[in-house]
């Protein structure tokens, strides 16, 4: 199974980069794709348009989806659900997002698409605020996962792959990064943040086999004929055995 996690960006000519992003999609060999800031679900209707054989499909709610999270599949999807994080720590605009974890039994794997709270201090030590609101979800994840059923965390974590907080995780659960000990970020770098950490991991189950790479990491063509990068993050894609 090739599994793809990509975090779209929620603003700046969104339509735009969602339809070039669904043509991509459609061409690809992708079985399933994990999509993280589809906002509204117009987004996620736009999508299916533009993905006839990607048949499958897991979101929740209306006109703001919640947790972001869109889930296509060209695979039959055997259950699906979304489940939100507790609201915690202090107030800040990311509670409208609702964010959560989409999970979704595929092919006898469960596929867990999630967006965890982002760290708006860049400090993932213990103390920090954000650390411990990430951790929370964390652990709230955990406690919700099947250990006895081949599963696959896949998303926008916002934690870089050797930060405490994501390896405690790995301990608790006994999954295991896929592109451990890779040091390339999957946040596009900038003037202001030079050297961005991988923020978007792919969590394996140990008795699966699995591979995995960047991917849309370049600008491409949008229906008008403007290049423009797809997000400011890059795809993760995986290929699973199961």
């Amino acid at each position: 199974m090739r599994i793809l996690t990509f975090n779209t960006l929620f603003k700046g000519e969104v339509r735009a980069r969602l339809g070039a992003l669904g043509a991509l999609l459609e061409a690809s060999d992708h079985d399933v794709v994990c999509l993280q800031e589809v906002m509204l679900r117009r987004g996620a209707a736009l999508l299916r348009r533009a993905t006839p054989s990607f048949r499958h499909h897991a979101y929740t709610g209306g006109p703001l989806l919640r947790g972001g999270l869109v889930l296509l599949s060209r695979l039959p999807i055997v259950e699906g659900r979304f489940t939100r994080y507790p609201t915690s720590g202090h107030p800040r605009g990311e509670w409208l997002m609702r964010k959560g974890f989409q999970s979704a039994t595929i092919g006898g794997l469960v596929v867990v698409n999630t967006h965890l709270s982002a760290n708006r201090d860049d400090d993932w030590s213990d103390g920090n605020r954000y650390t411990r609101l990430e951790r929370a979800e964390l652990e709230f994840l955990a406690a919700r996962l099947d250990p006895s059923r081949p599963t696959v965390v896949v998303g926008d974590l916002n934690v870089p792959r050797n930060k405490p907080v994501l390896q405690d995780f790995l301990a608790a659960t006994g999954l295991r990064d896929v592109l451990a000990g890779d040091t390339r970020p999957t946040y596009r770098p900038t003037a202001q943040f030079p050297s961005p950490p991988a923020f978007d991991h792919v969590l394996a189950s140990p008795g699966l086999a699995a591979t995995a790479d960047l991917v849309l990491q370049d600008a491409v063509s949008l229906a008008d004929g403007r290049s423009r990068f797809l997000s400011d993050h890059y795809g993760v894609a995986a290929d699973v055995r199961v």
